[in-house]
Parts: structure tokens; C-alpha cells; sequence
């Protein structure tokens, strides 16, 4: 049965005199138990899409179509009491970031009570077993919490147990596993698989073509607005016709041998790095960080962790929320002291010493977070964001344009981004800016926390190749922390796996990904989505 038709949708928005055409002539439906997935580049259309469904696309917009039509019920003429009818009954909506989309100041089971249908007797009891369904443990407990008190991965369950409280028939999840660690991801593929199999009609909104290939019975690939290539997932993603979906393929990770460009369409040989790394840049020796807990005691969140960065070598980080890998990255930034333990820099004490003879020396560590956004003063422009480190430094003022010049050269931007401010700027150009910043001092290491994984698959391809390129040509050491196994794959010569606070293992990344010793490094790997393509006509 045909749950959803969409015909030849047309969404405006209007700011001012400006008109901006999100999607146009976008056509598509989806059966009852049946999941279609939407992939493509951010400003692609995909999400306002999503939003046209449940009517939620704002004041500013301008919706057109020749037919949107749900369970037989014509969606263009519904007034705001119509969209509440709709919503949550009809259609239930999973967005990315389950903490913004969670009331922080209700329980978790409160919210979910809210969402339940007016007729529901045991309301308590129905929380309760929501949560069961959708594999939250100890319910009773987790319904009093509030989302803050809850891990990514239980908080993104709960947000999915509000969203089908109310037995919708059809579940519109937008990005729902993009910033969950690998085995969560996995748990919460599961859930909507077996949602899926209980008749419920899923619309995917992913970046992810591994997650994609898993879960998707169709798939539509979105560009500047317009649906360029659509059919069975198999056939999309196995034989795809249009260059920008084979663009999309190419630019995946664990689609290519390590050592080959990811971004510009096509698989290349990127510069290789010098064969044998350099000197120590960065030491730990036995580092353990013990933070106390609100009600007494104390936890080590960091537990005798040892490691060693060479100039020119990349190490990656990996392991669940929680194992430990920021609190890494803070103790070798000199954010937090260890209260066990020693952190060197280049050889030299970094760990014990006091901030301020610590200062002078900073310049040798640049930083770059996963969100840039929150990193840059909005008023600034780029010219000034990327001169501020050099201020730090007594860079002389007459030299700080002609050296901003050359570091936006270098991560591929240049004098056209000098007088724009962040809010301008794609999310590729912006953690561009980020990284040039880094860079700005001279660093001889760099700690990326998490830098591409809020980024579209074309975009996280050209940032990974442009790290690639940095570590060949200036021989800066990277800490690249990162919950993508395929990024760490691609990018890392060594790795190392996390889990409570202690490395579990560590070795070259070839050797670890294809023989790993512990048990939770192979829980780890077995729990990473395969983009595993077939050719039509073959099984799945």
C-alpha cells in the first residue's frame, strides 16, 4: 500500500527580496514497511524535505506541490490544529542532535508520556515499556532522568521512543546515528530495522552510504534541490548512473585502499608522508585523570595511558563516548593536569609545568574541534580569525595578511574568504578556516577531535585529503580522535582503541583492523556498516 506520494514539491524561502529555491520538482513515495532513503550534500534539500512532511519548514517558506498526500489525506490544506493531528499520530519525527530536541528541564518520561495518545490508560506503564522496546535498560530509572543524564546513544533511544509513542505509521529519521559511536550507531540500525519490519514506513535522511546500503530498500540521491538519480538501493548504489552519485561513492572511505585521494570524483594516489617517522613530538607515560563525582568519590575517566606521536605520524583514537579519548586530548593540550603520570612535549617536560612557562610553547600544539562554528567569534571575519594565533605570537602586524594568504592557500581557500565571517561559509570552508588557524603558529602536532564527523561524505573526503597532504608536506604529527573506524582506517598509521579510561590495544592500522587481538577492538569492527554493493539482479 502506498503510505506517502509526493508530487512535483516546490519549497521558497524568502528573506527580504531574496528568494531561495531548497527543493524543486522533488517527487517520491514510500510504501507501508518499506524504507527510503534521501542522501546527498548538505543544502542538497534533504532535510527540508523531511520537514515539508510534518509541516515544519517556518514562517519564511513557501510551499508548492501537486500532490502530498498521507494515508489519503491531502497534507497542502492542513491548518496548524491539522499538522498537530498529523504529527506524532501519523508521522513521528527522529532528528540528529536528540539533546537540542529533548525539553532539558522535563524526564525523559515525561516526554514520552506527552507524546503517548489521549485514550492511553497506564501511561507510566506505557513509558515504560516504550523504553523496553526500544532497548533502554533499566527503564525505571532512565524514565526519571533528564536527557543530560543520559549517554548519546540512550538519549537519541529515548528521543526515538517519543517519536513512536504514538504508533505512527510512517518515521521520518533525519541524520539519526551521525554523531553516535559505531556500536550505538549499530544498535539504533537495528531498532529501526525491526520498526520497519512491524510494517512502519521509514524516510532516511543519512550522509552515511554504508548505513544507507544496510537499511534502505530505495534510495534518492538529492542535488541543489532536484532528486538526480532514485531507484532500488542496490541498483543506486552498485551501478549509479549520474556522476554526482558516483562522486558520493568514490568519496567514501572504506570504498578505497589506504593512500588514495578521496575527493574530485575519483580515486587517486595522494603524497605519501616520509616512510619513517620522526623524532618523539609528543609523549604520554603512564597518564591517569580521576575527576570526582557529584555525590562523593571519584572515577578515573583516564587510567595508565601510554603512547608516543612521531613528527609525520598520524595516530588515530577510537573507543566508545566515554572511554576516555577527550580527556586524552585535554591532558595532551595541557587543559588538564594528570594527577598520574607525565605528558613531554618535543622531549620536554609539558604536563608539570606551570601555565605560564607553559605559554611560550603552546604555539607548538594547534587544535581543531569537530564544530568550528562554536570555535569562531561570529562578528569576526576570516582574515582575523586566522591572524589571531599570530597576535599570540608577536608575528609582526606588517607580515600577518601575506601569512593568512598562504595558510588559506594551503587548506585550499584563499583571498575570496579573507572578509567573510563564519556564518558565510559552507561547513567544509569553515573547518578549512579551523585548520589553517591550527596551523598558523607553526605547530609541529596537531590534536583533531572528531573534525569531520559532522561533515557530508564529498566534503569529510576533501578535509581528510587535505590532512593527508599537510602531514606530506610540513611533517606536522596528527592525534586524530575519531568514532569513524573507515576514517581512521583511511587517514591513521597507527591506532589506538580505548575502552574505560585504558588502551586496550594498539598497532599499526593495517595490522589492528585485520587481525585485532581484544575482544572489544573486533566488537568494535564487526559493529562498522559495510558499504557492500551488489550489481542488479544479485541477492542482498
Amino acid at each position: 500500500m502506498t503510505l506517502l506520494r509526493v508530487d512535483d514539491l516546490r519549497v521558497t524561502f524568502h528573506s527580504g527580496r531574496e528568494r531561495v529555491e531548497a527543493v524543486r520538482g522533488v517527487s517520491f513515495q514510500i510504501e507501508a514497511g518499506e524504507c527510503l532513503a534521501v542522501v546527498g550534500e548538505s543544502g542538497s534539500g534533504k532535510s527540508v524535505t523531511a520537514r515539508t512532511l510534518v509541516g515544519l519548514t517556518g514562517p519564511s517558506s513557501e510551499v508548492e506541490a501537486a500532490r502530498i498526500e498521507f494515508a489519503g489525506r491531502d497534507l497542502r490544506r492542513l491548518r496548524p490544529r491539522g499538522w498537530r493531528e498529523v504529527r506524532g499520530r501519523g508521522i513521528g519525527l527522529v532528528l540528529q542532535d536528540a539533546l537540542v530536541s529533548l525539553d532539558p528541564l522535563r524526564t525523559v518520561g515525561a516526554e514520552i508520556a506527552e507524546a503517548l495518545r489521549a485514550d492511553v490508560k497506564d501511561r507510566r506503564g506505557s513509558v515504560l515499556e516504550l523504553l523496553r522496546e526500544v532497548g533502554v535498560p533499566e527503564p525505571e530509572q532512565r524514565a526519571r532522568q533528564h536527557p543530560h543524564e543520559l549517554s548519546g546513544g540512550l538519549r537519541q533511544r529515548a528521543l526515538i521512543a517519543s517519536a513512536i509513542a504514538a504508533g505512527p505509521s510512517l518515521l521520518v529519521a533525519d541524520e539519526p546515528t551521525t554523531a553516535l559511536d559505531v556500536t550505538v550507531q549499530a544498535q539504533i540500525l537495528a531498532l529501526l530495522a525491526e520498526r520497519k519490519a512491524t510494517g512502519t514506513a521509514l524516510l532516511l535522511i543519512s550522509h552515511d552510504l554504508a548505513v544507507v546500503a544496510g537499511l534502505a530498500d530505495r534510495t534518492a540521491v538529492m542535488r541543489d534541490g532536484v532528486i538526480v538519480e532514485s531507484g532500488p538501493t542496490a541498483q543506486v548504489l552498485g551501478d549509479p548512473q549520474h556522476p554526482y552519485t558516483r562522486q558520493l561513492l568514490a568519496a567514501v572511505p572504506g570504498a578505497h585502499p589506504r593512500g588514495t585521494r578521496l575527493s574530485g570524483g575519483q580515486a587517486a594516489q595522494v603524497a605519501s608522508a616520509a616512510s619513517v617517522p620522526g623524532e618523539p613530538v609528543l609523549e604520554l607515560r603512564g597518564v591517569t585523570k580521576r575527576f570526582r563525582l557529584p555525590g562523593g568519590g571519584s572515577r578515573d575517566a583516564v587510567r595508565d595511558v601510554s603512547a608516543t606521536l612521531r613528527a609525520g605520524e598520524i595516530l588515530g583514537l577510537v573507543g566508545e563516548s566515554g572511554s576516555g579519548k577527550s580527556t586524552v586530548a585535554r591532558v595532551a593540550l595541557g587543559l588538564l593536569a594528570p594527577d598520574g603520570g607525565e605528558v613531554l612535549l618535543e622531549g620536554r617536560p609539558w604536563s608539570a609545568l606551570r601555565e605560564r612557562d607553559r605559554r611560550p610553547l603552546r604555539r607548538r600544539i594547534g587544535v581543531v574541534f569537530q564544530d568550528p562554528l562554536s570555535s569562531f567569534d561570529p562578528r569576526h571575519p576570516v582574515e582575523r580569525i586566522v591572524a589571531e594565533p599570530l597576535g599570540v605570537i608577536g608575528h609582526p602586524r606588517r607580515d600577518r595578511r601575506r601569512r593568512v594568504l598562504r595558510l588559506l592557500d594551503q587548506v585550499g581557500l584563499g583571498a575570496a574568504v579573507l572578509d567573510r565571517r563564519p556564518v558565510e561559509l559552507s561547513g567544509g570552508q569553515r573547518q578549512r578556516v579551523a585548520i589553517a588557524r591550527a596551523l598558523a603558529p607553526g605547530p609541529a602536532l596537531l590534536v583533531c577531535d572528531e573534525p569531520v564527523s559532522a561533515l557530508d561524505v564529498s566534503i569529510q573526503a576533501q578535509v581528510l585529503d587535505l590532512l593527508t597532504d599537510l602531514r606530506a608536506e610540513l611533517g606536522v604529527a596528527m592525534l586524530f580522535i575519531s568514532h569513524d573506524l573507515g576514517v581512521v582506517h583511511h587517514l591513521s598509521d597507527r591506532v589506538a582503541v580505548m575502552r574505560a579510561g585504558e588502551i586496550v590495544e594498539d598497532g599499526p592500522v593495517e595490522t589492528v583492523f585485520a587481525a585485532p587481538r581484544h575482544p572489544y577492538t573486533r566488537q568494535l569492527l564487526d559493529a562498522v556498516p559495510r558499504l557492500e554493493v551488489v550489481t542488479p539482479g544479485t541477492a542482498r
